[in-house]
């Protein structure tokens, strides 16, 4: 494909993804299922160039007020991931002038917000969470996420999954925390190795492994995965059981437990039971109250966590959206909390980085309900499912993962016990 075709098409993707109506990996898939024609090199470029806007775009758009012409090309040429004489070949004498003047400013005497690329009331919050911890966590935003693999249990044993990787090409390291997870670097076409297809391993990030962990599902058990999405943290969980009791995997979107069929068949688990409900109060559950051993509850939440791989996240969130999700997740807990039976398990989690959808729900919910639920500690929790350095992993008593300490997804957990 010609230069100035490629980066007309990279001009006109970034058109639709900054106007944020939709999560940008959509946006990107439908793009590039208008454009068949488009070689992988083509669509890894296209792909990386969106990315990198997404992720620097305040710093993009200070640099790109100098030059002229449309301000999405301006921000493709700036964020260009693929060969830099093959974009030369695409640009203007004038393009060419400008874009060598911007490679010389001295970016790290810019402002702070074009450094984080954050939007405001976001930066003020987790400046204040991380303290002097706030730029190394600012740069393993901008790193790529590595891809980590959860090894299916009940198929087959991390060794023998790792040796077929390697015989197929693909070197795998054993996650340091999740004793069932493998950490990938780049991206391998892995829907295309036999490990993949006979559903010995699937796409998990080590962070929501450890979710799955903490619930410590057993064979024979009832147990709830209440919001269970595209079903990652199920599929775990039927594993742990021994693909024997009945294990529910309810949701409100019919569409995200389709993707779940695939998967599920995949993995040889006849265990799961997914189930479309209407809300957190629909009838289907209330006929389940008292008789649940275990409850997971990933509540919706702002995602924040994973902006290494959502960078759009950060400017599609608003702080009253957050507010809104503090109360729908204070109220799918309590409702998710009925369930159990005495002696049950109920682990609250997000992929949230921030205190109101975490510490402050968990800390409510416990204030609320002390004659019937008591708090667990999750190092204990998390050293009785075999992690190793499950000290590390935890603060104030809550499972607390971070990018740039722990190499997973932002995420938290709490665990109760009923009395």
């Amino acid at each position: 494909m010609h230069p100035n075709a490629l980066l007309e098409l990279a001009t006109e993707l970034l058109h639709r993804v900054l106007q944020f109506k939709q999560p940008a990996d959509n946006i990107v898939s439908d793009f590039f299922r208008e454009h068949r024609a488009l070689g992988s090199r083509e669509r890894h470029t296209l792909a990386e160039t969106t990315y990198t806007v997404l992720r620097q775009r305040l710093l993009f758009q200070h640099l790109a007020q100098s030059g002229k012409g449309e301000m999405e090309r301006r921000l493709a040429i700036l964020a260009w991931q693929g060969n830099e004489g093959f974009l030369r070949a695409a640009l203007s004498e004038p393009e060419q002038h400008w874009i060598a003047q911007v490679q010389a400013v001295d970016r790290s005497a810019l402002p702070e917000k074009l450094r984080h690329n954050l939007p405001e009331w976001l930066a003020e919050r987790l400046h204040a969470e991380l303290g002097e911890d706030f730029w190394p966590f600012v740069e393993s935003m901008n790193a790529a996420a590595p891809l980590d693999l959860r090894v299916n249990t009940f198929k087959a044993k991390r060794d023998e999954v790792r040796a077929a990787l390697a015989a197929a090409g693909v070197a795998a390291e054993p996650t340091p925390f999740s004793p069932m997870g493998l950490r990938i670097q780049g991206k391998p076409a892995l829907h295309k190795l036999d490990v993949f297809t006979r559903g010995d391993v699937e796409v998990q990030d080590e962070g929501s492994q450890l979710l799955a962990l903490m619930v410590d599902a057993k064979r024979g058990e009832m147990v709830v995965d209440f919001c269970a999405g595209a079903g990652g943290k199920t599929l775990a969980l039927g594993a742990a059981m021994r693909n024997t009791g009945r294990l529910y995997a309810f949701d409100t979107s019919g569409h995200r437990l389709a993707a779940l069929k695939p998967r599920l068949a995949r993995s040889g688990l006849s265990n799961v039971y997914p189930v479309q409900i209407a809300h957190e109060r629909d009838d289907r559950i209330k006929r389940l109250a008292g008789k649940i051993d275990r409850v997971l509850v990933d509540a919706p939440c702002s995602g924040l966590g994973t902006l290494r791989r959502n960078p759009d996240m950060k400017w599609r969130q608003t702080p009253d959206a957050v507010e809104e999700l503090r109360v729908k997740q204070a109220a799918i807990l309590a409702s998710a909390a009925r369930l159990l039976k005495p002696g049950g398990r109920l682990v609250y989690a997000t992929c949230s980085l921030l205190g109101v959808e975490n510490e402050a729900i968990a800390d409510a919910f416990t204030e609320a309900n002390r004659a019937t639920f008591r708090p667990l500690a999750a190092d204990e929790v998390l050293a009785a499912a075999h992690v190793e350095g499950a000290q590390a992993l935890v603060r104030h008593g809550f499972l607390r993962l971070w990018p740039h300490r722990h190499g997973t997804d932002g995420f938290f957990a709490a665990v109760w016990q009923r009395s």
